[in-house]
């Protein structure tokens, strides 16, 4: 098949394979159309770029004689049917703009005549985000707190409906309630949303002095947020119909509420198990002792055995933190770490000289996971 270098190949613009039934281009170029088109990418020559590209390819393959001799030749053999937006030509037949362009803008392009979709006046209400700031130990064990919002309720004076006393909008008297105004352009009768209702088919002659016609005031509300136990930072508790109120009748938003848990003064968290790491000096972990190691229910004894090596991990069962939502507790790592003492008097120094000269050790090199197997490296 001849190729041209200047074009990319129609099927990879859209995304299918070469043999894509005319259901599966229709499918790709919808697509396309509704992400590149230029009413959702206002000023922007890359995206209305694309979607002239993405056009002038389902020209192409739509088109049996056309798609036949594209698959034969290439680009070559449909020269000069090219962009379908010059010249007066269009990619589409009778009835595809409706039933491509239908759902996205509205049928707003009809051949001949047919009515467009009337925007609702109904408005859903915008989702609010509060950011919670958390200590550690609230996380683990949960917490109630009642905090404090702006939020958009519905208007008393008009019971939401934007007119004075409560009143029903009027039917838009420049569009007939249609919400549409449709002109004729050429073989095209082209439909824009109405300036004077903006596409709702109804206006509010009289607007409520209160909420000055938006159907909705800001007021300060109060919730209870219920924190459980268990939660790490970036939890979001979601708290249905508790954002915004709804425009005329919608649904209103939702309330999230985001934690950020601060930091442990020793305890770091890896998933529901926590981990500290307790000095030791050298004598204890030669000789072994028991430790009070503090968790977060309380003081627990730790037995460290005789000859414990530096870095080796104790657990302490369910010490750690509750399982969100569920039953049981994570553990509580504990790493022991051997001290090497900076400063020491002359009595400590000759009481480790003596030590040492009872003791040899080999300094031969071994691998690092070998190195914790040594039973005993002291003769």
């Amino acid at each position: 098949m001849a190729t041209d270098t200047m074009k990319m190949d129609y099927y990879e613009v859209l995304k299918v394979e070469r043999t894509a039934s005319d259901g599966e281009l229709k499918t790709a170029y919808r697509k396309l159309a509704m992400e590149f088109h230029p009413d959702r990418n206002p000023n922007n020559p890359e995206a209305e770029e694309k979607f002239k590209i993405c056009s002038e390819a389902y020209q192409v393959l739509s088109d049996p004689d056309k798609r036949a001799a594209y698959d034969r030749y290439g680009h070559a053999g449909v020269s000069g049917t090219g962009n379908p937006f010059q010249s007066g030509g269009s990619p589409f037949q009778q009835g595809d703009l409706g039933d491509i362009f239908g759902d996205l803008f509205g049928e707003m392009f009809n051949m001949g005549g047919g009515g467009g979709r009337r925007a609702s006046r109904q408005q859903r209400g915008r989702d609010l985000k509060f950011d919670m700031k958390l200590e550690f130990e609230e996380a683990v064990f949960g917490v109630e707190r009642e905090i404090s919002i702006r939020r958009a309720e519905v208007c008393d004076d008009c019971t939401g409906t934007g007119s004075e006393g409560g009143k029903q909008p009027e039917t838009c008297q420049q569009c007939g309630g249609r919400g549409q105004i449709r002109s004729q352009q050429g073989f095209f009768s082209v439909a824009r949303t109405c300036p004077v209702c903006s596409g709702t088919g109804s206006v509010v002659r009289n607007p409520c002095k209160t909420c000055r016609g938006d159907a909705r005031i800001t007021r300060e509300h109060k919730i209870l947020v219920k924190v459980p136990a268990g939660v790490e930072s970036d939890t979001r508790i979601r708290y249905s119909g508790e954002g915004d109120a709804g425009r005329f009748g919608g649904p209103a938003g939702d309330f999230y509420v985001v934690l950020d848990v601060r930091a442990h003064k020793f305890f770091e968290r890896d998933g529901d198990d926590l981990h500290c790491v307790i000095p030791v000096s050298f004598p204890q972990a030669a000789l072994g002792t028991e430790l009070d190691v503090e968790t977060l229910d309380g003081t627990e004894t730790l037995k460290i055995p005789e000859g414990t090596q530096s870095g080796k991990e104790f657990k302490l069962k369910n010490k750690g933190v509750p399982h969100l939502n569920s039953h049981g507790k994570g553990d509580l790592i504990v790493e022991v770490r051997v001290q090497t003492p900076s400063k020491m008097n002359k009595q400590q120094k000759d009481l480790l000289k003596q030590l040492a000269e009872t003791m040899t050790v080999e300094n031969t090199p071994a691998a690092r996971g070998l190195f914790g197997k040594v039973k005993d490296i002291f003769s």
